[in-house]
C-alpha cells in the first residue's frame, strides 16, 4: 500500500524539506579546505534543533550522525568524523529532518575548487538526471518512467547507475513505499497518483556501477574507487503533476559567495 498525502500533509512535508534546504545551504557556506566533516555535522544538528525539528538520520537503525557526508568514491551513508576536506574533494551531503510529524530528505553534491573536468561532468549529469526524472512525475506515468529517464541520460553520457540503492516514498517515515529505482523500463512499476510524495535521488558513478560496503557498516563506496555523485529532491504530485517541495536555491546562492566551491 502506497500512502498518499492530503494537501495539508504535503505542506508539512514541504516545511521539513525547506528546512533541509536551508541546512544544506549552511553547509555550503562552511565548506573549505581543512574543515572536518564532524564540524559540519554538528553545525547542521544545532541548526535543525534550533528550528524546532530533529535530525531524522541520527539514531536511524543506529546511524551515529545527523548528516550523511560521502567523499569522492563514497556513494552514500558516509559517517562524518575527523576527515579534513581537501581542495579537490567531491562531497555529497544528505540531510533529513522530522518536524510536525513529517520528514524532509534531500541531498546535494559539492565540488571543491580543484575538482577535475571529468568529475565536474559527472556532477552536472547527475543533477540533470534528477530534474529529467522529476519531469516524468505526472498521473499519466508510472514509476518506471522516472527510472528509465534517469538511466538513459546517465548511460548515454558514459556513466553508471548504482542498482542496489534507490529513491523512495517520504512522509511520516523516512522511507515509505514505493521504491523509486534509478534504472528500469518505461511503463513499469506503480502508477503515479495524486498525493504521492517521493524522494528522487540519482546515485551515479564515474566508473562502473559496482559498489561495496566499508567495515563501519554504513559507508557505501564505488568498488573501483572512482568518484560518485548524488542529488535528491522531495517531490509531490499536486493537481496531476510534479511539484518540488525542496529547493537548491539557498545552496546555490551560497555557492556564488564561497570561492572554495565550483558552481556546476
Amino acid at each position: 500500500m502506497i500512502p498518499l498525502k492530503t494537501k495539508e500533509d504535503i505542506e508539512k512535508i514541504r516545511a521539513s524539506a525547506l528546512l533541509v534546504s536551508k541546512t544544506l545551504a549552511l553547509i555550503a557556506a562552511e565548506l573549505k579546505e581543512g574543515v572536518t566533516l564532524k564540524y559540519l555535522d554538528l553545525k547542521a544538528e544545532d541548526f535543525i534543533l534550533s528550528h524546532g525539528a530533529k535530525p531524522v538520520f541520527k539514531g536511524y537503525n543506529g546511524f551515529p550522525a545527523s548528516l550523511c557526508i560521502s567523499v569522492n568514491e563514497q556513494v552514500v551513508h558516509g559517517i562524518p568524523g575527523s576527515y579534513q576536506v581537501k581542495d579537490d574533494d567531491l562531497i555529497s551531503v544528505d540531510c533529513g529532518v522530522i518536524k510536525d510529524g513529517f520528514v524532509g530528505d534531500h541531498a546535494y553534491t559539492f565540488c571543491m575548487g580543484a575538482v577535475g573536468p571529468a568529475t565536474q561532468k559527472l556532477v552536472r549529469i547527475t543533477k540533470e538526471c534528477l530534474y529529467l526524472g522529476i519531469e516524468m512525475v505526472n498521473v499519466q506515468n508510472r514509476i518506471g518512467d522516472i527510472s528509465y529517464t534517469i538511466q538513459n541520460h546517465a548511460e548515454k553520457n558514459g556513466f553508471s547507475i548504482v542498482r542496489e540503492l534507490v529513491g523512495h516514498g517520504v512522509g511520516r517515515a523516512l522511507h515509505e513505499p514505493p521504491n523509486v529505482p534509478n534504472y528500469g523500463k518505461r511503463g513499469s512499476g506503480p502508477k503515479i497518483q495524486e498525493g504521492l510524495t517521493i524522494a528522487i535521488e540519482p546515485m551515479i558513478n564515474l566508473g562502473k556501477k559496482n559498489i561495496k560496503s566499508l567495515k563501519d557498516g554504513w559507508t557505501i563506496v564505488a568498488a573501483d574507487g572512482k568518484p560518485s555523485a548524488h542529488f535528491e529532491h522531495n517531490v509531490a504530485v499536486i493537481d496531476g503533476k510534479a511539484e518540488i517541495l525542496s529547493t537548491f536555491e539557498f545552496v546555490e546562492a551560497e555557492l556564488k559567495k564561497n570561492n572554495n566551491l565550483l558552481e556546476i
